[in-house]
């Protein structure tokens, strides 16, 4: 079973190094290799979760590499690989010929493989290379478009955040080996000795935030909105911001032995639901408000973390994963096809492109919450945990949840306004439209709205059962019919009064102070960018000027003084050790002529020179004397 493991991830990452390093030599065929390998994938996936598979592998002296499809990690793989598919499929149909699909789509598939990796690790060694890998990636993806400076600054931003947030990893790394568990297994951090247990803790709670795009790290993900749009249907939906989330629920024992760290993690989910839900409700861009809504449900899924809801995480998750993506992937299409992304400008798409509208339209009333919708009945199950541990936290996501039907239907509202009288009016003002959405987009479409209308069956009281069962989590609180109840009837007002708010000449007083107080906090929020961000790029800068003109320009001093040594030795070489080896033998030479002269071959001549030099010995003999 282990080959179907190692298939799994190998699959993946090797179709995307090859489409990579192809890059424009495969630009006709890279989507549908792309889309057949990320198919292929989401079959092994299946299979996976069926089979549950495990392997092992040495890593370094003393460790292993272990991967292992267990409850969670099966639901994973298979959402996971779902999304890729359905996004690659999508991209397939709308990505521009002129670019460099072989690059895209290998990277796409990197990216995907990274978090396969991720869901599928048991050792923290395999767990940081793929997390590693996946930041490295969508460095590149928010970064596509290189040769415009604004998605290579917010690329660099992105990679930036996470990765001083990713440091935690390390921290955590060096201190269960300080802690004396004697093993990296993730099963195995809960024993660590303290106080290294807590350092382990804070690191992961650390880089898990960092990566989930949560308070005080929630500013990078609007920047990555500059990559393409399948990169942020893949981004926000199944992969690296929800990383960070899946962590937290995998590790929710190490959370529970440390006796802060639930609060924590549950307080900061809360709040993010809380407070980035308010800050979508003040955005006029379309995908800054999905983005906003990303951090926001993603607080949900570490809510449930925190207060040991990982039935109603993990429902949460995929059921928002199919949601976000196809969000995401209308809004791409509405800003190929018109040239904008703005929602002022968007009055009228929904109508204009109805198909793209209607899934645009299922998976906004989803994320607003509405019942019978998936996410609404998902939220239930969150709220229901966090109503178990904390009474503060119920009241704090109850809210979040009515905020989160505000900017929903604000979305909704916009696009499904008649059409302006000039129908053109608005369009192309960030790029020229084409007009037209290709037939390849309406596949993927329609599955990623029905997958989010139909998933709240998890929520369901025989599916939640069987879902609790395979995620070992049978005690874990179901919400009460009256919990149903008030969600739905805050959801529902929630949603009449911001279609009524919207459609008022003025907007009502109360909703008025929320969207100034959002603007306030997008203000914090980029006041956060010039505080933390601008610092950190000026260090880096000036590490870059360092290692250029002190590390670099002593090592071609070094250099320089090497080849100038190498210089003098060639010369003393030349001039004195081969001159004198030059000498010693014209020296031999001539005395081989001298030594030839005296041998003639006549008897009366070797006589006499016997004689002369027995006469020169005897002399010599007597001067000594």
């Amino acid at each position: 079973m282990s080959v179907l493991l190692w298939l799994l991830i190998a699959l993946p990452l090797g179709v995307g190094a090859l489409l990579g390093s192809a890059g424009t030599r495969v630009n006709r065929s890279a989507p549908a290799l792309g889309t057949a390998a990320a198919l292929a994938t989401l079959g092994l996936a299946v299979a996976s979760a069926v089979t549950r598979p495990r392997a092992s592998a040495p890593l370094f002296a003393g460790m292993r590499a272990g991967l292992a499809v267990d409850g969670l990690s099966a639901v994973m793989v298979v959402t996971v690989a779902a999304i890729t598919t359905a996004v690659l499929a999508f991209t397939a149909g709308e990505f521009s010929t002129k670019e460099n699909r072989g690059r895209f789509f290998g990277l796409m598939l990197l990216f995907a493989g990274a978090m396969l990796v991720t869901v599928t690790a048991t050792t923290l060694p395999v767990l940081l290379m793929a997390w590693e890998v996946m930041g490295a990636t969508s460095w590149a993806l928010i970064g596509h478009w290189w040769s415009r400076s604004e998605p290579v600054r917010s690329a660099d931003v992105a990679f930036l955040t996470t990765r001083a947030a990713d440091l935690g990893l390390y921290l955590a790394a060096g201190a269960a080996l300080a802690g004396g568990i004697g093993s990296l297994r993730l099963d195995a951090l809960p024993r660590t000795a303290s106080p290294w247990l807590h350092v382990v803790t804070a690191g992961v709670v650390a880089a898990a935030l960092g990566k989930s795009a949560q308070l005080p790290f929630s500013f990078w993900l609007s920047r990555a909105m500059r990559g393409p749009s399948p990169v942020s249907a893949l981004l926000h939906s199944a992969t690296m911001v929800v990383a960070g989330a899946y962590l937290l629920l995998r590790l929710h024992p190490l959370l529970t032995v440390t006796g802060w760290a639930g609060p924590f993690v549950a307080w900061a989910g809360a709040a993010t639901a809380l407070l980035l839900g308010v800050v979508a409700v003040a955005q006029r861009d379309l995908k800054q408000l999905l983005a906003a809504s990303t951090s926001a449900q993603i607080g949900f899924m570490v809510l449930a973390a925190g207060t040991g809801g990982i039935a109603a995480g993990t429902t949460q998750l995929v059921a928002h994963a199919a949601t976000k993506a196809g969000l995401f992937l209308a809004a791409g299409a509405w800003l190929t096809a018109l040239g904008t992304k703005q929602l002022p400008a968007l009055r009228g798409a929904a109508r204009r492109y109805p198909l793209v509208g209607a899934c645009f339209l299922i998976g906004a009333l989803t994320l607003a919450g509405l019942p019978p919708l998936s996410l609404w009945a998902s939220k239930d199950g969150v709220l229901a945990a966090a109503r178990a541990d904390n009474t503060g936290l119920y009241v704090v996501g109850l809210a979040a949840a009515a905020v989160s039907a505000v900017y929903s239907v604000k979305a909704a509202w916009y696009v499904t306004r008649p059409l302006p009288d000039e129908v053109e009016a608005g369009y192309d003002t960030e790029q020229p439209g084409t007009r037209h959405v290709s037939r390849a987009v309406a596949a993927p479409l329609c599955v990623l709205a029905m997958a989010a209308a139909v998933l709240g069956v998890l929520s369901l009281p025989g599916p939640a059962a069987w879902l609790k069962g395979l995620l070992a989590a049978p005690h874990e609180p179901a919400p009460a019919p009256w919990e149903l109840g008030v969600s739905a009837a805050v959801a529902l007002a929630s949603a009449g009064l911001a279609w009524r708010w919207r459609a008022r000449s003025r907007p009502v007083p109360v909703w008025h102070a929320v969207v100034r107080g959002a603007r306030q906090w997008l203000y914090l929020e980029r006041a956060a960018h010039v505080v933390v961000v601008r610092p950190l790029l000026g260090l880096a800068r000036a590490l870059a000027v360092f290692d250029d003109r002190v590390v670099d320009g002593a090592v071609r001093q070094i250099a320089r003084c090497a080849l100038a040594a190498a210089r003098i030795a060639q010369r003393l070489d030349d001039g004195g050790v081969d001159a004198a080896v030059h000498a010693v033998a014209a020296g031999a030479r001539n005395l081989g002529r001298l030594a030839r002269r005296p041998q003639t071959g006549l008897l009366h001549q070797y006589y006499a020179q016997a004689a002369v030099g027995f006469a020169a010995l005897t002399l010599i003999v007597l001067l000594v004397r």
